[in-house]
């Protein structure tokens, strides 16, 4: 159903008190964000640091109520402002057609009725030049057939009736004045419809944007939010989405965004805030606000559901939108720059401004990384952690963690054995995605020539290691860092477009990740295993053994198989041979291999304790420090290690 919407309400409305509503709502937004600012900031957050007290916690949790009210406020008025702003906007148009066509009927003396239809005078016949008589016609909006324009002049009456009178070809044209009166009508017919579903539209929208009773701002306030920027987002399509260039380089988005208005860019942050904050290219602190707004939208979303995917990625959410709201200040700033619920969860968060910063660089975490706690509490502290010690040796660094990725996961019970920790497809996916990452990065940034260095870790290094092997290489990295690497694919350094020089390696002896079979020794123990057990179970039958002492030697066969199978597989490879690759540690490899500690020695309750370790100054000093040296450009300054 349209809005009754006519012709005279259309021509004399005031799209400037439109205009001048949508601004007073932005007042409102920018009122309300940067209240919820200074309650965040000058009273909450000084509260919590300056009183420890049962009486302070209750006010810091009032105040922290207090902004998300302000926060709520500032979402839905900035929504609100953008749909009355795109009420007003496309409106013009049908408004500027219609007085267009009555400008066109005044200038030849017409009549336009107060139904819309259109009165002629009368003229004279092109053929014969007799008088003939005026008349009056109804407009065709778009959405009846073709009218009969020109075929059939006017009854006796002078009145055009569609599809009635004599069909007389050589009577085309009988009154001059016909034609011109039915395009008119067909004109002012087309924009009152036009305008009656523009209308339309967006009373379904706006009728939407309303707060429920009570001051509580909860995840079903976020969830309802959610919905309502997806509808002014819907209503908005062509006038704003449209309008992104999703399909363009980061560079041509960034020269897009500098090119919109202030209030344009508000508009967009409101109504579109996941895709503009994901959008590579745009600047840090747009991407930052989009972000910050999405997260509440995120967590209204997710916590309607309760499937467990939902539930492990919520917590994670929720752990990071703490961390945003109680920032530590012992630590460089925390930028959003994205956030969202595809695949097994993207975040990716920078300590520091990564558009002023002269050093930025980006990690890719691996294997069995996802949104969820872990991430929050693990991957957010290296990259912290990197920040504040690259920012030890030169303040002008950040040090990003890129999940924009689907790491291999490890069930519990597929274990290594799950195809994808084996496959190269999700780094090769990962890599395109981190390189459009990376371009818009150097994109932003505003130092000529910023300094910028690639970090992969674990399967992560993959990842970094497809990416730098594309044509031209990972778009504006100087160095590339590789820490418990299980072998990128490339045979040498100089593979990596940067140079072997600024390819740096950390590895841990203690480290079983960094020392993955290759594919022959994979193979020898897979089979030596395989005939170890099928000969330890045929001893043990013709022994005439119990169940159990069988068992056990089917356990021993296997692993004297295994050992042996993996000599057989060793000694028909490179040894420098990982599972990816050449090891990066090695010497052939030709990268620097960097000083890190040996680490703990796996055992059954933890295969692998060195390999988190490398970014950690608590457990791993050195291969920190030496990280956070080569991220603040002083490589120069590393402790190096001999190659393996």
């Amino acid at each position: 159903m349209t809005s009754v919407l006519t012709w005279q309400q259309l021509r004399d409305l005031k799209l400037t008190e439109l205009d001048d509503a949508a601004d007073g709502w932005a007042t409102v937004s920018q009122h309300a964000d940067s209240a919820g600012q200074r309650v965040d900031a000058e009273m909450a957050g000084r509260l919590s640091k300056t009183q420890e007290s049962q009486s302070a916690d209750a006010a810091v949790r009032r105040l922290n109520r207090l902004s998300d009210n302000y926060h709520y406020i500032h979402a839905e008025a900035g929504l609100i402002r953008s749909a009355v702003d795109g009420l007003s906007a496309e409106l013009s148009t049908p408004q500027r057609h219609l007085r267009a066509a009555l400008d066109d009927a005044a200038a030849l003396s017409f009549t336009v009725n107060e139904d819309g239809s259109v009165a002629y005078p009368k003229g004279k016949n092109d053929t014969t030049g007799e008088e003939v008589p005026g008349g009056k016609v109804v407009g065709n909006d778009g959405t009846l057939l073709p009218s009969n324009k020109g075929l059939y002049p006017p009854d006796v009456h002078g009145h055009y009736v569609p599809g009635t009178g004599p069909a007389a070809p050589h009577l085309i044209g009988v009154n001059p004045n016909f034609a011109k009166a039915q395009d008119i009508a067909d004109r002012i017919a087309r924009a009152v419809r036009e305008a009656g579903e523009i209308d339309e539209r967006y009373r379904q929208v706006l009728i939407k944007l309303k707060a429920g009773p009570g001051l509580k701002v909860d995840a079903k306030t976020w969830a309802d939010a959610a919905a309502d920027v997806k509808a002014v987002g819907d209503a908005e399509a062509h006038r704003l989405r449209d309008a992104v260039p999703l399909d363009k380089s980061p560079a041509d988005r960034k020269k897009w965004w500098d090119h919109l208005t202030q209030e344009q860019r508000e508009e967009y942050l409101a109504v579109y805030p996941d895709m503009i904050g994901n959008l590579d290219g745009i600047p840090a602190a747009a991407r930052n606000q989009a972000k910050r707004e999405n997260i509440d939208l995120l967590i209204g979303k997710l916590s309607g559901k309760d499937d467990e995917r939902s539930k492990i990625m919520l917590d994670g959410l929720k752990a990071i939108e703490d961390q945003l709201k109680h920032p530590d200040p012992k630590f460089p700033p925390m930028y959003l720059l994205g956030i969202g619920d595809t695949g097994n969860g993207r975040a990716i968060v920078s300590y520091g401004n990564p558009d002023t910063a002269k050093n930025v660089s980006a990690y890719v975490p691996g294997l069995g990384t996802a949104l969820d706690t872990d991430f929050a509490r693990n991957d957010l502290k290296r990259a912290r952690d990197t920040a504040r010690d690259a920012q030890f040796y030169n303040p002008s660094s950040a040090s990003i963690v890129w999940l924009g990725y689907d790491a291999p996961q490890v069930s519990p019970s597929e274990g290594v054995h799950n195809a994808d920790v084996m496959s190269t497809h999700d780094a090769r996916v990962g890599a395109t995605a981190y390189n459009h990452f990376m371009a818009g990065i150097s994109a932003t940034n505003d130092h000529e020539d910023p300094h910028i260095t690639a970090i992969g870790h674990s399967y992560g290094s993959l990842t970094v290691g497809q990416a730098a092997q594309r044509h031209g290489g990972i778009p504006g990295a100087d160095d590339i860092i590789l820490v418990g690497s299980p072998g990128t694919g490339a045979d040498k350094a100089e593979d990596l477009n940067v140079g072997r020089d600024h390819v740096f390696v950390g590895a841990a002896d203690h480290d079983p990740v960094t020392m993955l079979p290759s594919h022959r020794e994979a193979a020898g123990i897979g089979m030596g295993s395989y005939m170890g057990a099928v000969e330890g179970a045929l001893l043990g039958h013709l022994s005439g053994e119990n169940v159990v002492d069988q068992m056990k030697d089917v356990a021993l066969g296997a692993g004297a198989g295994g050992y042996v199978g993996y000599g057989i597989g060793h000694s028909t490879s490179d040894p420098d041979e990982l599972w990816f690759g050449t090891d990066p540690a090695s010497k052939d490899f030709g990268a620097r291999r960097f000083h890190v500690d040996p680490g703990p020695v796996p055992s059954i309750h933890d295969p692998a304790p060195a390999h988190s370790n490398y970014f950690n100054p608590e457990k791993d000093k050195e291969s920190a420090n030496n990280i956070a040296l080569i991220v603040a450009g002083h490589s120069d300054q590393i402790q190096v290690e001999k190659p393996r």
